[in-house]
């Protein structure tokens, strides 16, 4: 059997984040694996045409500085954990930083929270899980927290 040492646990700070994470923290603590919480400040390429702001990367920036806080309280709130718990923030297209942070790392499972997107959303936007499931280096198991 292969030994799960090491578990990246995408956030985004949304309201399902807290079932997520306590789903995956106990998953990975079970295994005796070290948590990597990640989160993806989104880089708004493309978006440039269709949103007046003064500046994107001032923006991006701002956002990655919350975030960095926001990761520092998560951290700290499962410093329990008895492998160990870190946090990583970066900016770009969260299922390719994701994908590739997770290859980076040498990642042994990617526990993912799923949002539901349904429908139009979807065909739109597509899903971040999705995308990830089909590109990851190591197995992911996802989650849905509205169930």
């Amino acid at each position: 059997m292969v030994e799960i040492k090491k578990v990246v646990v995408p956030v985004d700070f949304s309201s399902t984040m807290g079932k997520i994470v306590d789903y995956a923290t106990s998953v990975a603590d079970k295994l005796g694996a070290h948590v990597i919480f990640f989160h993806v400040v989104n880089d708004f390429q493309g978006y440039d045409m269709l949103l007046v702001h003064p500046s994107f990367a001032e923006m991006s920036k701002e956002l990655k500085e919350k975030s960095e806080q926001r990761m520092a309280g998560l951290v700290e709130d499962y410093k329990h954990l008895k492998a160990g718990v870190s946090g990583k923030v970066t900016v770009g297209d969260a299922a390719e930083e994701i994908v590739n942070f997770a290859e980076k790392e040498k990642a042994d499972m990617i526990i993912i929270g799923t949002h539901g997107v349904k429908g139009l959303e979807k065909i739109l936007m597509g899903s971040t899980a999705e995308k990830v499931v089909k590109k990851a280096p190591c197995p992911v198991l996802t989650f849905n927290p509205f169930k």
